[in-house]
């Protein structure tokens, strides 16, 4: 009878080892058939909110709407190491990978060739002579089209007539946030005085907090009584300052005032909304429904890839309706909106300004 039972014990035992062997390859299988996406911040991280916040909130929509497997990963502080990130997520099996910022653009262009089956998103950088058979897409933004809104907006409630602007690394796409800003508010009063900061020439700009606190209030104390920040994590010393001094502060990016502290969200007139986390989400739809095609694609006004936000309802209520009438025209082509200092003297001298 022992001998009996002892066998019968055995073999159950035999069959649940077999049992979860196989269970365990089951799963390890499926996991494998995933498809699995990836996303590497710059500068700056998770955390920032702004940019990258705005790019894993994309992420996170696609994870939750898609059977797929995500990862987010984060550059040293110096991002030295974009690239070998980027290699490191093709090597893993990574269907496709979103580069975050225009700095990857060297990275990108460098893994891609070696990972030709790879698909890879590179936000605000650019890659000459792409097709839609190229293994890149760039997601580009119209961030000039909701600077001239906040823009606008900072001219309609300035009551000194002196408005800032605290961009974080003084490049090219950055001038492109200030040039629209301050076409905005020329539109709305030609005579305006716009004071302009950069933090830096390096992406260091984009998370020193101390510095942007030190800028705006310079600015303050110059008169201005609105800043816009285009600086990412520095912003946040930005919106630091201006509530201190209880003046206006415009945010980027992200709706800033929902991350805003509690005592400095009356201060957050608003944000300009750079939808990275629409473009983020599209892309990875296309990957999943297999419809990715590479070259380039740009979020603008018209389709609400930018646009500026209304959290603070009792704030922007004056002037809501004057920025949708100036939203509306800018979408029609009624309004050209300048991207770059000489477009930008061009226009302001068509004003008078």
């Amino acid at each position: 009878m022992y001998k009996v039972n002892r066998f019968v014990i055995l073999l159950m035992v035999a069959v649940l080892v077999v049992g979860a062997f196989g269970l365990t390859g089951c799963k390890k299988k499926a996991a494998e058939d995933k498809l699995k996406i990836g996303l590497v911040f710059d500068i700056g991280g998770l955390g920032d909110k702004s940019f990258n916040d705005s790019a894993y909130e994309g992420l996170v929509r696609a994870a939750a709407e898609f059977d797929i497997e995500t990862i987010y990963l984060e550059p040293n502080d110096t991002g030295s190491d974009r690239e070998e990130l980027l290699r490191s997520l093709a090597e893993e099996g990574y269907a496709y990978i979103v580069a975050n910022g225009f700095l990857f653009t060297d990275a990108v262009i460098s893994a891609a060739a070696d990972f030709p089956g790879v698909k890879f998103g590179l936000t605000d950088g650019y890659v000459p002579d792409l097709t839609k058979e190229s293994n890149i897409i760039c997601l580009g933004f119209a961030e000039h089209e909701g600077s001239f809104l906040v823009g606008a907006a900072a001219a309609l409630k300035s009551k000194t007539g002196k408005i800032g602007f605290v961009g974080g690394m003084n490049i090219p796409l950055i001038q492109k946030f200030e040039a629209g800003y301050r076409a905005g508010a020329a539109f709305i009063n030609p005579n305006i005085t716009v004071i302009v900061d950069y933090i830096g020439t390096t992406g260091e700009a984009f998370k020193n907090p101390t510095a942007g606190r030190e800028l705006a209030l310079a600015q303050i104390g110059k008169g201005c009584d609105v800043i816009y920040h285009a600086s990412g994590l520095s912003g946040v010393g930005v919106i630091a300052a201006c509530a201190e001094k209880q003046k206006w502060v415009i945010g980027v990016d992200s709706d800033q005032y929902l991350t805003a502290k509690p005592e400095e969200q009356p201060y957050v007139l608003t944000s300009m909304l750079k939808r990275v986390d629409v473009a983020v989400y599209e892309t990875i739809k296309q990957v999943v429904e297999g419809k990715f095609e590479g070259g380039y694609t740009s979020f603008n006004l018209a389709v609400d890839g930018v646009g500026y936000s209304k959290s603070n309802a009792e704030a922007i209520a004056d002037i809501a309706e004057r920025l949708d009438e100036i939203k509306g025209q800018i979408a029609a082509g009624t309004i050209a909106v300048p991207s770059n200092y000489e477009e930008l003297n061009d226009y302001l001298a068509s004003l008078g300004g």
